[in-house]
């Protein structure tokens, strides 16, 4: 018979037919969805509410409606000629709407609101206390540091004086064919020399108990009255009174 027979997959019937693969997978997940969302709708108008919701939209439908007639207060109003939308007062500078409600809903006591409020504004002002407490901390590790490097900059500018010093001390002192230097750390190579030896012999008194800026001190002294020289000039007087008189400065913060 031909309704036996089977359909002709060049027919116009057979090629209308979606055939892409995963397609009815796709369709039967849309329907288990749709299906589950029409149910969850159902359960929403079904399921009975509870005692607070029930409350709150009475009270929400009561706080929205306006007063009425029936209100012993309003008719008491409007018999002293109060109309609704008036301001209260004889000069009508009162309010319009009435005093909105703070219906406490929660479990917590009284008071309870304020103290949150009150823990968050000390939480707060404590992170205040703290970043203002890190920026000190934080200039004052800046000025530290940059009090440091000052001071390694006039200690290293003292050493190079130093041995500026040490250089013109020895090479005048051999100049007047002094041999020995009136002090081992007047010279250079005599003041190495006699570090080796201190640290052979351990001496309690030893030149390094001196600073370095006290020793540019007593050189560049010993330089001006010896020699007549003067470190920070760089130039060699005749006499005393010709370093007195043409010397620019008298110390060394004179000729910085």
């Amino acid at each position: 018979m031909e309704g036996d027979e089977e359909e002709d997959y060049m027919s116009d019937l057979f090629i209308q037919q979606d055939v892409r693969p995963g397609l009815p997978m796709v369709r039967r997940v849309k329907e288990a969805i749709q299906k589950e969302e029409k149910q969850k709708e159902a359960n929403e108008k079904n399921r009975q509410k509870s005692i607070k919701e029930e409350e709150k939209e009475r009270r929400d439908l009561v706080l929205k409606s306006a007063l009425g007639n029936e209100n012993k207060g309003f008719a008491l109003l409007q018999k002293m000629g109060y109309k609704s939308g008036q301001a209260l007062g004889k000069s009508g500078e009162g309010i319009v709407e009435p005093i909105p409600l703070n219906i406490k809903t929660g479990r917590s006591g009284l008071g309870h609101e304020e103290l949150k409020k009150r823990k968050a504004e000390e939480k707060l002002e404590n992170y205040r206390q703290k970043l203002h407490m890190k920026k000190q901390a934080n200039e004052q590790a800046a000025d530290q540091f940059r009090t440091r490097f000052k001071t390694k900059q006039e200690e290293r500018k003292m050493e190079g004086d130093l041995r500026k010093s040490q250089r013109a001390c020895q090479q005048l002192d051999m100049q007047k064919d002094i041999d020995v230097p009136k002090e081992p750390w007047f010279w250079i190579e005599l003041e190495e020399e006699d570090k080796k030896d201190e640290e052979d012999k351990e001496d309690d008194c030893t030149s390094s108990d001196i600073s370095v800026s006290e020793k540019l001190h007593i050189l560049t002294a010993y330089l001006r009255e010896e020699h007549f020289y003067c470190i920070w000039c760089g130039t060699t007087y005749e006499d005393s009174e010709d370093l007195s008189s043409n010397c620019p400065g008298n110390s060394a913060a004179d000729h910085d």
